[in-house]
């Protein structure tokens, strides 16, 4: 690919969120030339609404399903595009990379991946709504305004948290988060990466430094589990919390993602 030709670039989003999330880096790198996909989950392509009265079509929504959705999307491009996730999309991004996808990936406050045993106590405290009640595995569970506001967007006011709480919440599967719950136990785990894939694309993982569901301390134990030759980067934003991407001066992010992707892809 010739320098200035536009990529394609993957926005996948995470728990508790749609594509919507993407809204505001989907116009800015379009405005930069580039071509943005952000593709739903399975099971999600209906409106906020739809899916907030019934979430029950996400009930037992596992994530190969949902990696192997994505999968099949990436291979219908013409060429191999920048994958970008945000939380499970983090995840999911890498387990693209392992696959042998994308020309660079970005994770940015990845959920944690096979390996990552660092559990700080805000990060059980944001998952707790799911994984409190082992009835859940297979349903779809909701976040109160409170739980969004501990586990998306502390470093807000309340009054600004429910006003992105009532823009960008929906229900969500909480499959992911009994796998990735017992990945360290099980040999076959759905979020197990080859952490020695010298073949894999370029991945930059991002870390926000007041982040309650995924701490900097996860994150940078996620980018220290790479033993790899393909590249690798680490880098934190102080002060961000989890919903990074969707918070004020969220364009230092997007932009600091793009500009590395395009470097290194």
């Amino acid at each position: 690919m010739t320098e200035g030709t536009p990529r394609t670039i993957v926005l996948i989003h995470g728990l508790w969120l749609t594509s919507l999330s993407w809204q505001h880096w989907i116009t800015r790198y379009t405005e930069r030339g580039e071509t943005v996909i952000a593709p739903e989950w399975p099971r999600m392509n209906a409106d906020l609404e739809t899916l907030r009265r019934d979430p029950s079509v996400m009930n037992g929504l596992g994530l190969t399903e949902i990696v192997d959705s994505y999968d099949r999307k990436i291979r219908d491009l013409d060429t191999p595009p920048i994958l970008m996730g945000h939380s499970f999309g983090g995840a999911i991004v890498q387990l693209l990379l392992d696959r042998g996808l994308g020309a660079a990936g970005v994770a940015i406050d990845p959920a944690p991946i096979k390996g990552v045993l660092r559990l700080p106590l805000s990060a059980l405290k944001a998952s707790a709504p799911a994984l409190t009640n082992p009835l859940n595995r297979n349903k779809t569970v909701g976040l109160t305004k409170e739980q969004w506001h501990f586990a998306f967007t502390n470093t807000l006011s309340k009054a600004d948290s429910d006003a992105l709480y009532d823009e960008y919440h929906v229900p969500s599967t909480a499959r992911p988060l009994f796998q990735a719950a017992t990945a360290n136990f099980n040999p076959n785990a759905a979020t197990k990466v080859n952490f020695k894939n010298d073949t894999r694309a370029p991945l930059l993982i991002i870390a926000g430094g007041a982040d309650h569901t995924v701490p900097p301390a996860m994150t940078k134990e996620n980018y220290q589990r790479y033993k790899s030759n393909a590249v690798t980067d680490y880098y934190e934003f102080p002060g961000r919390p989890h919903f990074t991407g969707g918070v004020p001066g969220w364009e230092e992010v997007a932009d600091y993602a793009l500009d590395w992707a395009l470097k290194h892809s």
